[in-house]
């Protein structure tokens, strides 16, 4: 694809195939082509190493001296993170986004005070993998939220394709059901289970029309490069692609508190026609949506640019 404006300068680490370690992820490989041809250089990590915890065997191909590089690939850890980028110093590199600045905007009790007036009501309780809270701590939890319905998630992830079993609880007043859901979650979770349990206060949210009448995606994705909205997709698990674009206001100055350089959050439709935040996320390892703009997206890592695209210039439209 031809670009448009001025070469892309960024160094970005993508996750390596793991059949294949000279090159890219298959899920990150057109992306991975397109910073190339705007001019940007691509590095490798064994994704797998990392999570293993062998920082050093996992930046194998990456030089000495690679500068400030950005991460892009599947989640890592908090932890393992904080020793890809220590590994990355040791070499004379860093990332781009500092362990501090991946956990706040990675993990929902390092954003959530943040955006709290924009998002459901929540808790947690740390917890470690395979482990369920005790039922009275879970009430005890659950009684600090508005009575009703939650949503359990972990720091990072729900599994809201498994929604009755491991997702939804339909009062939290009810606590065998909690424990249930939560121990369910939990199981299911495994090794991966990310920081501890949240319960999140359930909002009933709508897909949105467009002017034309038709149905938009249910949840958009906005990606944000230095407090400035960059870039807007409809989520990835979205069927539909079109998408309707809130007053991102309120938005951007969560996002300017928040203080991370790279960042997306996803945002719903609430059934009384409010905007809310369902989700915030590091940029590095939120998921693109297939046939989303890949020129625009490799721009939000060149350094220095001027904000990508408008929600008007990319085809959206303004409630």
């Amino acid at each position: 694809m031809t670009t448009t404006t001025e070469d892309v300068t960024a160094t970005v680490l993508y996750c390596r195939d793991p059949l294949n370690e000279r090159r890219v992820d298959a899920h990150f490989a057109a992306e991975a082509r397109q910073l190339r041809a705007a001019g940007g250089r691509v590095l490798l990590v064994d994704h797998d190493a990392l999570l293993a915890g062998d920082a050093e065997r996992a930046l194998a191909r990456v030089p000495d001296g690679s500068g400030a590089v950005w991460y892009r690939g599947w989640m890592v850890p908090v932890d393992r993170y904080g020793a890809l980028d220590a590994a990355l110093r040791r070499r004379g590199g860093r990332l781009a986004v500092s362990a501090e600045e991946y956990r706040r905007a990675h993990e929902l009790p390092g954003w959530y005070e943040t955006f709290a007036a924009l998002t459901p009501d929540s808790a947690w309780l740390p917890a470690d993998p395979g482990r369920t809270p005790d039922p009275r701590r879970l009430t005890a939890l659950a009684a600090g939220l508005p009575p009703g319905a939650a949503v359990v998630k972990d720091y990072v992830k729900s599994r809201k394709h498994e929604w009755d079993e491991a997702c939804y609880v339909p009062d939290l007043g009810d606590a065998a059901a909690l424990h249930r859901v939560v121990g369910r979650f939990v199981a299911l979770q495994e090794e991966f289970l990310a920081g501890g349990v949240v319960l999140r206060a359930f909002e009933d949210f709508v897909a949105p029309l467009t002017r034309a009448g038709t149905e938009a995606a249910a949840e958009v994705r906005v990606w944000w490069r230095d407090a400035l909205p960059r870039l807007v997709t409809a989520h990835p698990d979205s069927p539909v692609a079109e998408v309707v674009t809130p007053d991102l206001a309120p938005v951007r100055e969560a996002v300017e508190a928040l203080g991370c350089p790279f960042v997306t959050t996803d945002l719903a439709l609430r059934a009384d026609g409010v905007w809310r935040v369902v989700e915030v996320g590091d940029g590095q390892v939120s998921d693109l949506r297939h046939g989303a703009d890949l020129d625009a997206f490799v721009r939000i890592l060149a350094a220095g640019q001027a904000p990508l695209r408008t929600p008007a210039a990319s085809g959206t439209t303004r409630l």
